[in-house]
């Protein structure tokens, strides 16, 4: 999609569609003002009647309203002003890109800014356009959302321009593998993928086979990998953004590409969306895409474990001591718990690495969605001010997380009687923090945060921005964190 800035006022604007956006009890921008002047005062009397509130994401449809040369307008509600972030620029952009999407548009022009916007939230606004305006319906006859050919985008620079526009691909970059079913996307696919977007964007590329990694030792990510007729694949991708050597930032992705469970087998129901289960590396993946389209001056090396977990005849068992690539050996209560035994041995080739930091992203546990719900994600660490940074990125960007706690007792859950550790804690309780327990097991005393994304990373049912299907959820933040690296 194109995205350019607009050459003429809204009123004169004779685009397929102009979005405007609207406060809660506040003043007009200089646009909105534009349109009640060409309109004969049509706002003021929407606003009058009610009729229009500029509450967050609600929408009104205007038809051929009078002196606009754009046959149809979107007024799209930003909530009160002085809670305006970048979270919000975000959302109602792309809710309103959605609605515009709705057919073809050779071009659609937006008017959300009021002039008081700063960089960050045209840049987050851009990115929803791009992010609304397209669907999961990779694969109907009859496709119900359609990217618009250009989009216009008022108030912002160039560089915002360019910096949005990068931010909604990558983000875009990320739904698609997830939203693509698991007979097309597998870890052979995958890597494919990851190798067709190095090669586009300048990164360097390594791909660990079956048989390299056998060779490097990664027993606990092959015993998932046994059940299935796809073999796995470990993608190392490297950003050497600048000449002078400093510190090196990790990203790391769970890549199961579907989790049937294995011999400890899913519902039904449970199962339906397991194609989601790469989530983590996808986001890891469409990160280095931006990061290395930005050209920013750090060195990144991002490392995704693809899997399948199936129940072939080879399947790991309950019961099984797999030996990880550290020599730390894992007793198998569920194989179930899949995702942590991948992470594993590909948080050990991160750490031989020398990261100076490391970030998990993962779709680890559903105890933390009954923890956080299905919108929000959770924060583990074994370093609080790291922890903070990648907090702080998530909030200005609008991607919720929040932090739960690594006490020393849940660590003591997953000891093993037979073997170093177990892949479960004790019971249902605490799961999401047990299982990054686990993962701390493997990064070596490196200052790590891990992020459990099992919520929010699908969307099972539509909202106002999004149709469903994959959200791309923390490529944002995993940029932002990149932008501000030192």
């Amino acid at each position: 999609m194109k995205i350019t800035a607009p050459k003429k006022p809204i009123a004169e604007l004779a685009a397929d569609v102009v979005v405007l956006g609207l406060y809660e009890n506040g003043p007009l921008s200089a646009a909105a003002t534009e349109f009640n002047r060409a309109t004969g005062g049509l706002l003021e009397r929407l606003l009058g009647r009610d009729d229009v509130s500029g509450k967050r994401y609600q929408m009104t449809t205007l038809l051929a309203p009078p002196g606009i040369a754009a046959p149809q307008a979107i007024l799209i509600g930003l909530g009160e002003r002085a809670k305006l972030d970048a979270g919000v620029a975000f959302r109602a952009a792309a809710a309103a890109a959605k609605a515009a999407s709705a057919k073809s548009r050779k071009q659609v022009a937006f008017f959300l800014d009021d002039g008081t916007w700063p960089a960050p939230l045209h840049e987050q606004g851009i990115a929803g356009i791009l992010f609304g305006s397209e669907g999961q319906d990779l694969y109907r006859a009859e496709k119900k959302q359609f990217p618009f050919g250009e989009a216009i985008w008022s108030g912002a620079d160039k560089s915002a321009l360019a910096t949005g526009a990068i931010l909604g691909e990558s983000v875009n970059l990320a739904r698609h593998l997830v939203n693509e079913p698991p007979q097309e996307l597998y870890p052979e696919s995958f890597a494919e993928h990851a190798v067709a977007i190095a090669k586009e964007c300048g990164l360097s590329c390594e791909v660990w086979d079956q048989k390299r990694l056998e060779k490097e030792r990664c027993g606990s990510l092959l015993a998932v990998a046994r059940g299935s007729s796809r073999p796995p694949r470990l993608v190392i991708l490297r950003h050497n953004g600048s000449a002078k050597k400093g510190p090196l930032l990790a990203l790391v992705g769970k890549g199961v590409t579907f989790d049937s469970g294995g011999l400890s087998l899913k519902p039904s129901d449970s199962m339906l969306t397991m194609k989601m289960d790469m989530s983590g590396a996808a986001a890891v993946l469409g990160a280095m895409h931006a990061i290395a389209k930005l050209k920013l001056p750090i060195q990144v090396v991002g490392l995704m474990g693809l899997v399948e977990n199936m129940t072939g005849p080879a399947a790991y068992k309950l019961g099984d001591v797999l030996t990880a690539r550290n020599g730390r050996t894992i007793e198998v209560h569920n194989t179930d718990a899949e995702g942590r035994l991948v992470l594993a041995d590909v948080l050990c080739v991160a750490v031989e690495q020398k990261p100076a930091k490391i970030i998990d992203l993962a779709t680890l546990t559903g105890a933390c969605v009954v923890a956080l719900g299905l919108d929000v994600a959770g924060l583990m660490t074994n370093d609080a001010a790291w922890c903070e940074t990648i907090s702080a990125a998530a909030t200005r960007v609008g991607e919720p997380a929040w932090q739960l706690p690594m006490f020393p007792e849940f660590g003591e859950q997953i000891k093993s009687e037979v073997a170093d550790i177990k892949n479960v804690g004790e019971g249902r309780w605490g799961g999401a923090i047990t299982a990054a327990k686990f993962l701390e097991e493997f990064v070596n005393g490196t200052p790590w945060t891990h992020l459990d994304i099992a919520g929010p990373a699908f969307a099972e049912k539509p909202k106002p921005w999004i149709g469903g299907g994959g959200t791309g959820c923390f490529v944002r933040t995993l940029v932002e964190v990149a932008r501000h690296w030192k």
